[in-house]
């Protein structure tokens, strides 16, 4: 094991978040489990350990339901916090068996491979809507343009938000995810904590409407969702439809702009897919891995585990590093290369274990979508500036991805 500290593993430096490739090679070169000082977490950069510990029960999302703060050695959360942690705590991704157990039985009734295939025509008709909007214009910003508004409207619709209350959805999740990121400020917390008490009084609103006339949509699904006697409270569904929201667009956007920068970047795999559109499928699967939207997923130390000869004690976090576990040559071959048909190609971008992403299905459909559409639609779609990555490290993504259309 190396101390993180001796390595070029900086998650707040722009030169690393522009690349962090070669921070990853060197951490998994140096072992296979290192802790990093400035955020109190053990990080783990090998795919076959982020893989099997995605799986291990011996980790945790979460604690509370097997220690209190005090014995896991961890401090509450401050009292000011509670509108985000009350929000976080109660949805599928935070919580473990039996909960979640229960929790993702009763979504998954609601949330049927069904509904994905019902909201087939209206994502590839709004992805025509949005991509010819911005040929018309001769190009635009792709992320405000395409990006951001097509998952956000088909996970509004399949929720049944309706049409003229989606506006703050986009800034809601924006400020809410911004407590994912490693060490977030006291000016992030506060804002995240805003938009978790004001989209939380939104839903239970919505949920009440829905209580006295259900819909066809995801929201009375899971008011009407039921097993042996179990139902879902109203935590629960403001929990479940905030993490939908949250969940089934941020990783769809930035795979998105990610995935398009990638291409740009490396033109004969952009004009292979051109040539063959057949490949957009495993295309989307490559622009997941070679560029992960999402790098880092936590995990908290329930019971004692090992790691290389490294215990690693109750109570510590595990910092599984899912950009690193992409691009690791034990498992790809030439990983560094993007290669659209590339057919091997077990990436974790959606997780694995009981916290597999319930949304897989939905965001593979919306990556497809829009990718086709764009090919042909926009078959000269270029940039025209090179574009600011966002400082953050856990989502990573693009503040924008200015583009010519003409």
């Amino acid at each position: 094991m190396a101390a993180a500290r001796d390595l070029s593993f900086d998650p707040w430096d722009p030169a690393f978040l522009a690349d962090p490739r070669p921070a990853y090679a060197e951490l998994r070169a140096r072992g296979r489990v290192h802790f990093y000082e400035p955020t109190g977490q053990w990080l783990v950069p090998h795919h076959a350990d982020v893989s099997s510990l995605l799986r291990d029960r011996r980790l945790g999302r979460a604690y509370r339901h097997r220690f209190t703060h005090e014995d896991f050695g961890r401090t509450p959360p401050p009292p000011e916090q509670e509108p985000f942690h009350t929000l976080n705590d109660h949805g599928m991704l935070d919580l473990e068996p039996p909960d979640h157990t229960r929790i993702r039985r009763l979504v998954s009734k609601a949330f049927t491979p069904r509904t994905v295939e019902r909201l087939a025509p209206y994502v590839e008709t709004l992805a025509g809507d949005l991509v010819d909007g911005l040929v018309r214009a001769g190009g635009g910003d792709l992320l405000t343009d395409v990006a951001e508004p097509l998952p956000v409207a088909v996970i509004a619709e399949m929720l049944g938000i309706p049409e003229p209350d989606r506006a703050p959805l986009r800034p809601w999740s924006a400020a809410i995810c911004g407590m994912y990121e490693l060490n977030p400020t006291p000016e992030a917390a506060a804002l995240a904590v805003r938009a978790s008490a004001e989209f939380s009084q939104y839903l239970r609103e919505l949920i009440a409407a829905r209580r006295r006339a259900p819909g066809e949509d995801l929201i009375s699904g899971l008011i009407a969702a039921h097993d042996e006697g179990d139902r879902l409270t109203e935590q629960e569904m403001v929990s479940t439809a905030v993490l939908l929201l949250n969940a089934g667009h941020e990783a769809t956007v930035n795979a998105t702009v990610n995935g398009w920068w990638a291409l740009f970047r490396n033109p004969e795999q952009l004009a292979a897919l051109r040539a063959d559109h057949s490949l957009v499928p495993s295309a989307v699967e490559e622009l997941m891995r070679y560029d992960t939207p999402l790098q880092l997923f936590e995990r908290w130390v329930l019971d004692e585990i090992e790691i290389d000869g490294q215990t690693i004690p109750r109570g510590a976090e595990v910092a599984l590093l899912f950009g690193s576990a992409n691009h690791d040559p034990a498992v790809f071959a030439d990983p560094a290369r993007l290669d659209l048909a590339r057919r091997d190609n077990p990436h974790i971008s959606f997780s694995a274990g009981i916290h597999y992403c319930i949304g897989a299905p939905l965001a593979r459909l919306e990556l497809a979508a829009s990718l086709r559409t764009l090919l042909e639609r926009a078959p000269a779609l270029r940039p025209t500036a090179e574009p600011e990555r966002k400082p953050n490290f856990v989502i990573r993504g693009l503040k924008g991805l200015s583009v010519e259309a003409a």
